[in-house]
């Protein structure tokens, strides 16, 4: 199944199930999402439930923060995360708030989804990786989906949930094929092992994890290197307790992202996992990320900017050589 399909069918089975669910974004209706993400769920549900709105995205979040405050369950598409930052007041300032000022008084089942990362040659301002500004605000969940059942399954529970929530998806992964299947139970919040091994941790999330899953391969065939794979499906919280029960194994951790390598994700789960479990560790943390420089237009330069599944190869087995792997 397509990751835009596996989407797609999330939110249809929640509208079907559930008519307080109702959908809102620039180009959501008739013309199906710039991503095709909504296409048949304005003919099936109408205009009243699959909302075009105009390009304002602080207005979108507005309107979906009073929509979930009166009852209903929105799905407010932002076309890509980039245009995000016009709506920040409200998904900083009320968002995340509105529960804990009141005092559990409003709930807020409110979902915002939108794509982020690099393309192919969609330049600076298209291609940005913004999960670590979400991350950083108390009082919303960040999840991220880097398959179609992951993806499926993220978006039911996210919507369900009395909490708000950023869905962050990535541009690249909407066309790509996946096998898919219904889990009973899924929990976002737990992070998923992808690949079992026994001398290096490598966690990652969205488009990345495919490439990581690719270096490891590399390492295994090349190397006899043996990477156990962890794909955090929940930005924040994070699930460190998966993280750390595998560096206790491996002893080693690699984090790779595609945001800049300063102040990201992998800052984060470095610095946790240096304090929780120093004396486990026969290494240092290493991070794999993306160039301290916007995203170029020339696909040449746009390689260069982020991690590669050969680049990330060449990275561990530097690092591990380095530390006596």
């Amino acid at each position: 199944m397509l990751y835009r399909d596996a989407i797609n069918l999330a939110l249809d089975h929640a509208m079907e199930t559930d008519p307080r669910v109702v959908i809102l974004g620039e180009d959501v209706g008739f013309y199906g999402g710039n991503y095709k993400v909504t296409d048949g769920l304005f003919a099936k549900y109408g205009q009243r439930r699959v909302i075009d709105t105009p390009i304002a995205e602080n207005s979108i979040v507005g309107t979906a923060i009073g929509m979930a405050m009166m009852g209903l369950r929105p799905v407010a598409e932002i076309m890509t995360a980039n245009f995000s930052m016009l709506a920040m007041d409200q998904i900083v300032n009320n968002m995340s708030k509105l529960r804990y000022m009141s005092g559990g008084k409003i709930a807020l089942p409110l979902v915002v989804r939108m794509p982020q990362g690099v393309g192919k040659q969609l330049a600076a301002q298209h291609s940005q990786s913004l999960e670590h500004m979400f991350a950083s605000v108390p009082g919303i969940y960040v999840f991220c989906s880097s398959d179609a059942t992951s993806a499926y399954h993220t978006t039911l529970y996210a919507i369900k949930l009395d909490d708000p929530v950023i869905l962050l998806e990535h541009t690249l992964l909407y066309p790509m094929d996946f096998e898919f299947e219904y889990v009973k139970n899924f929990d976002p919040f737990k992070a998923r092992v992808l690949r079992e091994g026994k001398d290096i941790t490598v966690v990652s999330y969205l488009k990345m994890v495919h490439d990581v899953l690719k270096a490891c391969e590399y390492l295994k065939e090349r190397e006899d290197i043996s990477c156990q794979v962890i794909d955090l499906l929940s930005l924040r919280p994070i699930d460190f307790e998966t993280i750390y029960n595998s560096v206790k194994n491996t002893r080693r951790l690699v984090i790779v992202y595609e945001a800049p390598k300063s102040l990201g994700l992998g800052a984060e789960i470095s610095a946790r996992v240096s304090e929780e479990m120093f004396y486990f560790l026969d290494a240092p943390p290493l991070r794999i990320a993306g160039e301290e420089v916007p995203i170029p237009y020339s696909r040449k330069l746009e390689l260069l900017a982020i991690p590669t599944p050969e680049s990330i190869y060449h990275q561990i087995l530097q690092w591990g050589k380095r530390h006596g792997l």
